[in-house]
This record gives structure tokens, sequence and C-alpha cells, in this order.
């Protein structure tokens, strides 16, 4: 019989094995990431399929969508919109900066003020988790395994893939048990 820690490394080398787009050098502990994005090609506009359940968006009940734009100091603005119980449009703005150059799969987000950009606490993990060769389906999570988005480039995803996908993130440790469908119309 297989001890639990035994039996996430063997899941945790399947995945790798079934993913060759996943960094290798990343500590065991915490989710490997994409092995490389270009951010020019992640830019754009994604909807949310599923996510974690979050304190940010429980307002959110349906046409979840995240849009990245490159700025030309390097940074990403992010623009998080989400329609709330009464059919209105919630909209988060914020920005994102590259933390992990050599790969550009791990970044930090802030919604906070720009005058508040200097505290660190303001600033949470935003790893880029998986990410299909054509840029259409992304996983986004953090190094803790507390927070998961499953996005895609269209407002709706296979079956077939969305389960390929979420079958790779319970390889990484991922609760994907508690994922929620995101409603798109």
């Amino acid at each position: 019989m297989m001890t639990g820690r035994v039996h996430c490394l063997l899941l945790a080398a399947a995945a790798v094995a079934a993913a060759p787009l996943h960094a290798q050098d990343a500590p065991a502990d915490v989710p490997k990431t994409a092995e490389r994005v270009d951010l020019d090609r992640y830019a754009g506009k994604w909807y949310e399929i599923a996510r974690f359940p979050n304190r940010f968006q429980k307002q959110c009940a349906g046409n979840t969508t995240a849009e990245y734009a490159k700025r030309p100091d390097g940074e990403i603005d992010v623009i998080n919109r989400c329609r709330t119980e009464d059919g209105k449009t919630d909209v988060a703005e914020g920005r994102a900066r590259v933390v992990d150059a050599a790969t550009n799969a791990k970044l930090e987000v802030r919604f906070a003020p720009a005058a508040l950009a200097w505290l660190p606490m303001v600033w949470s993990p935003y790893w880029i988790i998986d990410l299909a060769p054509d840029y259409s389906v992304a996983a986004v999570g953090d190094p803790k395994r507390e927070y998961l988005w499953i996005l895609s480039r269209t407002p709706k995803l296979p079956e077939a893939t969305y389960e390929e996908l979420v079958n790779r993130l319970t390889a990484q440790g991922f609760d994907t048990a508690r994922l929620l469908m995101t409603k798109q119309d």
C-alpha cells in the first residue's frame, strides 16, 4: 500500500509526463507552472469557465471575464468583469507584474490603488499553472493552492478539454472538487 506522499509524488510525475509544457524545476510542494508564457499571446479576453469559491467574487453570478493588456512599462493592465444577481456589471481594475522573467508564468496582481503598490500585502500570486499550446485554455492559481481559475478564450469549453485539464490540476494537488462552474450566457 502506498503512503500519501508516495501517491502524490507518483501523481505529480504522471502530470509532468502527460503535460510537457510544465516547468520541471519547481519544488514538489508547490504547483508547477507553464514552462514559458508569451505575454503578448496571453493578453486579450478570457472567459472564466470555473473557479474555486473566493470572497472577492462572491457577488458574481455569471458572465465572468478577465482582460489583460501589456503596458509599455512591462506591467499588465487587468480588467475583471462579472454579472451580479441583480443584472449589473461589477468591474475590478488592477495591475499585474512578472515575478519570474525566465518563464513569465509567475506574476503578481493587485487591485489596490497605485499609491499602495509599494505595500507587499496588496500583491497576490498569479501563477499560470497550465496553458494550452494555442493559448485557448489556461488554469491560473497560487502556490498554496487556495485559488484556482479555469479560463478559456471562448465562453464554453468542450467537456473532454475541461476534464483533461481538471485531471492535470488534480495531479498537481489542487482539490478540484471545489471548482464551481461559471455561468456564461
